[in-house]
């Protein structure tokens, strides 16, 4: 693998991907939305070429006379949560998915790697594996199983290789605002108690280092064609993680949990990566105190970023 299409390239996945592929001097081809704000997300490398596209424009993107091996395809419109369960919105990323399949075709890739996510499978009670029946319970999760369903055809009929990952939880730097790490350390930052529910459910953890090199990993080994889970396969009680991020912000840090319910119904995540170890023979490095502990720096730098624009608006 000597060159490479990333879609969706500003994202924590798509930053961390580019970031292991310029060590290995592999050049890049970073679509991103037009007027992008977190270009400065990038690694400063010759290796790199941006092209502004928005999802929408990708049949009409012409990159002439060059060629790429491996395209990677991240972006995904409407992930907010009020758009997350508009079908009518979430259809048109199926759409876009297989407008980036055409691309791929078109920039010469012979492989096509996409970005599922774990809610295809919808409510599982245990180990979740890449075989594991699939039943999305809101349209984001419908959206991703049937784009990944009709780009692996269209990957078929084009004679390109296909991989999908289902994302399970990535965290990082660029996490998405009002996901639970990044809530947990800006109500700390803020000095407020952050509130949880009883946090018995199992969870996985990966970081965006770790995702970033097995996604690499993916494209550059010969794997088999089909679905993988992208995971670190140490599922831990989702409280131990809470307890651990709290050690690691220090003693200003305050938790509150409600009480366990014999009548609620948390949705774990429970991830088995065996057939993505046998595959790429790699297994996440990253160690949990570690990626949050990175976190924190990053997310305290933008607190304090805040506040003096704050200040400076007085």
């Amino acid at each position: 693998m000597k060159s490479i299409v990333v879609t969706g390239a500003t994202s924590m996945i798509g930053v961390a991907l580019i970031e292991a592929c310029v060590k290995e001097n592999i050049e890049v081809l970073a679509i991103v939305r037009r007027q992008s704000v977190h270009l400065d997300r990038l690694p400063k490398s010759s290796l790199i070429t941006i092209c502004e596209s928005s999802l929408d424009e990708l049949e009409s993107v012409d990159i002439e006379e060059k060629k790429y091996d491996v395209f990677y395809h991240f972006a995904w419109d409407y992930t907010s949560k009020t758009n997350r369960d508009n079908p009518i919105l979430q259809e048109k990323n199926i759409k876009y998915t297989l407008d980036a399949v055409e691309l791929a075709k078109k920039l010469g890739c012979r492989k096509f790697i996409g970005a599922g996510s774990q809610a295809e499978y919808g409510k599982i009670d245990g180990m979740i594996r890449p075989d594991s029946s699939v039943s999305p319970l809101i349209s984001y999760g419908m959206a991703k199983y049937a784009a990944g369903k009709l780009s692996e055809k269209r990957c078929s009929q084009l004679g390109m290789e296909f991989v999908w990952g289902r994302i399970f939880s990535v965290y990082g730097r660029y996490d998405n605002e009002g996901t639970m790490l990044v809530y947990a350390i800006d109500q700390w930052l803020d000095g407020n108690t952050a509130k949880f529910s009883a946090a018995t459910q199992m969870w996985d953890y990966l970081h965006e280092k770790d995702a970033g090199q097995i996604f690499y990993l993916l494209g550059k080994e010969p794997v088999k064609n089909g679905v993988y889970c992208i995971a670190s396969g140490q599922a831990r009680p989702l409280k131990e993680f809470i307890m651990e991020l709290k050690d690691c912000f220090g003693d200003s840090a305050a938790c509150e949990f409600e009480k366990p319910s014999e009548h609620s119904s948390l949705l774990g995540l429970e991830a088995d990566i065996s057939t993505l170890k046998d595959e790429i023979h790699y297994a996440p490095e990253i160690e949990f105190a570690e990626g949050v502990s990175d976190m924190i720096k990053f997310r305290t730098k933008l607190w304090n970023l805040r506040n003096i624009a704050r200040g400076g608006a007085k």
